[in-house]
C-alpha cells in the first residue's frame, strides 16, 4: 500500500472514530432523541445522493430491505444504545458484527467455518463478555445490548447485500437515505415528543454534527473506503480498519471521559484479536461488513 493511501485510510478511521464520539454527545449530552437524530441524518444523505438513486438495481424489494437493515435499523439501535453506553465499550461490542456475519454467511451463503475462523469467533465473543462483566456478574446493560443488536442488523444486511450485484457505493448510500429517513421520522414523531425543541436548543453544533455524520462520514468516508477496497486486497484493508475502535477508545477516554480499566483493556484486546483472525481469512462479505461495523455507525 502506498504511503498516500495508508494516510487516507488513517484519516477515514479517524473520521469514523470521531463520529462515534459526536453521536454519543448528540444523544446523551445534548438530549437530542436518537431516532430524530438518525432521521435528520438520513434525510441529508438522501438529499445529497439523490442524483445516484435511479435506475434502481434489481430486485428493488431486496435493496430496500438491505437499506433498512443497514440504515434505519442499524442506526436506530446504535444511537439508542449510545444514550447509556460509552463509545469505548460500544466500539468493542460492535465487533460482534464480525462473528455474526461469519455465522450468517454459513447459514445464508453456504460458507464454511474452519478452525481459525472458529477461534476468531470465540475470541471476539470472549472479549465482549469481559467488557460486559462486572464484579456482580454479567452486566446486562441495555445500551450495550442495543449496540449488539445494531451489530446483528448490520451483519444481516451485509450478507443479504452480497446476494445483489451492480450496486455502486453512492447509489447504495442514496437508497439507504431514501429508505430510512421517513420510517425513522414517523416513529420519532410518535415516540419522541419534544425532539424538535431539543434539536433547536442544541443549535448550530447539532447542525454541524449532522453535516459531519451525513456528508463526511457516509458520503466522503465510505466512498473513499470502497475505492481502497477496489484497489487493494480485502485481507490487507480489513485488518487495518481496526484502527477505528482503538481511536474510538482513545477519543472516548480523552473527550467523553469513558471509564477504561484493565478489564476493558483485556476485553478489547481479545475482541480485536478475534476480529483480526477472522479478517485475515477469506470471507465473501468481510470488506462490506468492516465498513458497516466501523460506522458506529
Amino acid at each position: 500500500m502506498s504511503l498516500r493511501d495508508f494516510g487516507v485510510l488513517i484519516l477515514i478511521c479517524l473520521v469514523w472514530a470521531g463520529n462515534n464520539i459526536i453521536s454519543k454527545i448528540v444523544v446523551a449530552h445534548w438530549g437530542v432523541p436518537p431516532l430524530a437524530y438518525a432521521s435528520v441524518r438520513f434525510a441529508l444523505v438522501a438529499l445529497v445522493t439523490l442524483p445516484w438513486l435511479l435506475p434502481a438495481p434489481r430486485p428493488v424489494w431486496r435493496l430496500i430491505l438491505v437499506a433498512l437493515l443497514m440504515g434505519a435499523g442499524n442506526f436506530a439501535l446504535l444511537f439508542m444504545g449510545f444514550k447509556t453506553a460509552s463509545p469505548s465499550a460500544a466500539s468493542v461490542i460492535i465487533q460482534l458484527g464480525v462473528p455474526f456475519t461469519t455465522i450468517l454467511s454459513v447459514i445464508i451463503l453456504g460458507e464454511r467455518i474452519r478452525w481459525k475462523r472458529g477461534l476468531g469467533i470465540a475470541l471476539t465473543l470472549s472479549g465482549a463478555v469481559v467488557v460486559m462483566w462486572s464484579p456482580h456478574g454479567l452486566e446486562l446493560s441495555a445500551g450495550l445490548w442495543l449496540i449488539a443488536a445494531a451489530a446483528f442488523t448490520g451483519s444481516l444486511g451485509a450478507v443479504m447485500m452480497k446476494q445483489m450485484e451492480g450496486v455502486r457505493p453512492l447509489q447504495f448510500q442514496a437508497w439507504v437515505g431514501f429508505s430510512s429517513f421517513l420510517p425513522l421520522a414517523l416513529i420519532s414523531a410518535v415516540t419522541e415528543p419534544g425532539s424538535v425543541p431539543a434539536a433547536i436548543t442544541a443549535g448550530w453544533p447539532f447542525v454541524a454534527a449532522v453535516v459531519f455524520s451525513a456528508l463526511v462520514v457516509s458520503v466522503v468516508g465510505h466512498t473513499a473506503y470502497y475505492g481502497l477496497i477496489q484497489k487493494y486486497e480485502a485481507n490487507l484493508i480489513a485488518p487495518l480498519t481496526l484502527m477505528t475502535p482503538l481511536m474510538t477508545i482513545a477519543l472516548g477516554v480523552l473527550i467523553t471521559h469513558d471509564h477504561f480499566d484493565l478489564r476493558m483493556g483485556v476485553g478489547a484486546a481479545l475482541a480485536l484479536l478475534g476480529v483480526l483472525v477472522i479478517a485475515l481469512r477469506k470471507n465473501q462479505v468481510m470488506p462490506l461488513l468492516m465498513s458497516i461495523r466501523n460506522r458506529v455507525q
